[in-house]
């Protein structure tokens, strides 16, 4: 309530930083708490340092020196080079959309993908007769297809550790449910570029670049552990880059101590939220809100769609996924305890309705970046300038996946993940 009131009175959602309000309502959730003060910091140190909170902390953290260090020795802008040398051109808008789901797969983030393809998609727009708001819907969308599947999202991480599922199983259930909607918008996309052309002045790509990423999908897919597959990519993007001269030895530490400082608001919410949720639990609070949101459920069709709307609202409420998962995932994990829901379809769950959400908030962080982004290359140019509701009528693919989990929640889809578990 903090954040949400605290950003409609600033008209800004991120006035108030998210740490803050997390650190007031972990305050506020130890000062109810009945006990002396020593016994109430106990309970809160009990949540903040449980194995799984502790297991995040390290996860964000190689996660974070990876991302740098890969970034910083030239990956990204290899990556997304790479992706542009591959289309054909009557593959013009699905060849983006496919440079974005891959780039974004291989990174873990949609802002970074955003980031990387949204001056590309403004200057093929530019050059073609498609529209850059349609352009950058098409960036945005693919963005959110590895931020949804990436074994190094920080939503993945988040959903599959409150879950208590690896991740290469919660892949497996959750690529049934969004590649097939992929599949789809590639074709729409195909339809409607069929007479766009591809720009020839793509620069040369530099694959050694590239080797990282495709180490770490590669090895997270065959099951590896994710901190050993970090770990991997961590030191082949260090060796590549020293070896190009990218960076030296302590240009490396450097790159990923920055990669670490990067995760630090992360780390600080994910602290506090596991302290904080550990004394509502104590007071009985978790609880009270599943008797609240299944008291008319008796199935684990109800259970699933109650996590979907959980999730959902929180993610409108706070305009960040993954604030939304790491709020709702411990909810979420009792709600499938108490009815029998595959961990790894709640997961699932989770993080697509989460991203889902993301993907249609005009005041969510990605929308704004790609936004203020095309605006910087349009104003240069002299071109009408976009905004974030330009956007929205063209994010397909969010759409689209919250079609396909609910279609999924309904009609009980996989069948192999959707079958009453035993409690």
């Amino acid at each position: 309530m903090l954040y949400v009131v605290s950003g409609i009175v600033a008209g800004d959602f991120y006035k108030v930083p998210i740490t803050v309000a997390f650190l007031i309502s972990s305050v506020y959730a130890i000062l109810t708490t009945k006990g002396s003060v020593n016994e109430r910091l106990a309970i809160f140190a009990r949540g903040a340092g449980n194995y799984n909170m502790m297991l995040m902390v390290w996860i964000f953290i190689l996660a974070g020196a990876f991302a740098s260090s890969a970034s910083t020795m030239g990956a990204v802008t290899a990556t997304v080079n790479l992706a542009l040398h591959c289309l054909p051109s009557a593959f013009l808008l699905p060849g983006i959309f496919l440079a974005s789901c891959f780039i974004s797969l291989s990174i873990g983030t949609s802002v970074g993908t955003i980031a990387a393809l949204t001056p590309v998609a403004v200057g093929i727009a530019n050059s073609s007769e498609v529209s850059v708001p349609f352009a950058i819907g098409i960036v945005v969308g693919g963005a959110y297809f590895g931020d949804n599947l990436s074994f190094i999202s920080d939503t993945t991480i988040m959903a599959t550790q409150t879950q208590g599922c690896r991740m290469s199983d919660k892949f497996k259930v959750n690529s049934r449910i969004v590649i097939p909607v992929a599949v789809i918008m590639m074709l729409v996309y195909l339809y409607i570029g069929r007479n766009t052309n591809v720009p020839t002045d793509i620069p040369e790509v530099d694959f050694w670049k590239v080797i990282p990423y495709l180490v770490v999908i590669v090895t997270a897919v065959c099951g590896v552990n994710v901190l050993l597959v970090l770990l991997i990519g961590l030191v082949l993007s260090g060796v590549i880059g020293m070896v190009n001269g990218q960076y030296d030895l302590f240009g490396w530490f450097q790159s990923m101590a920055d990669g670490m400082m990067g995760m630090s608001e992360l780390l600080i919410m994910t602290l506090l939220a596991g302290g904080m949720l550990e004394v509502i639990r104590h007071n009985r609070g978790i609880d009270n809100i599943i008797r609240a949101i299944t008291h008319h459920i008796n199935g684990t069709r109800g259970a699933e769609m109650s996590i979907a709307l959980l999730v959902c609202f929180i993610n409108i409420c706070t305009a960040n996924n993954t604030v939304a998962i790491m709020t709702a995932g411990p909810i979420a994990n009792d709600i499938a305890n108490r009815f029998g829901v595959d961990k790894r379809k709640s997961a699932s769950i989770l993080d697509t309705i989460s991203c889902f959400t993301q993907g249609l908030l005009p005041y969510g962080a990605q929308i704004l970046i790609a936004t203020g982004l095309a605006n910087e290359i349009l104003t240069k140019n002299d071109l009408p300038v976009t905004s974030p509701i330009d956007i929205l009528t063209h994010l397909y693919y969010p759409l689209g996946i919250g079609i396909a989990i609910c279609i999924c929640i309904w009609f009980r889809l996989p069948r192999k993940y959707s079958s009453r578990c035993s409690l």
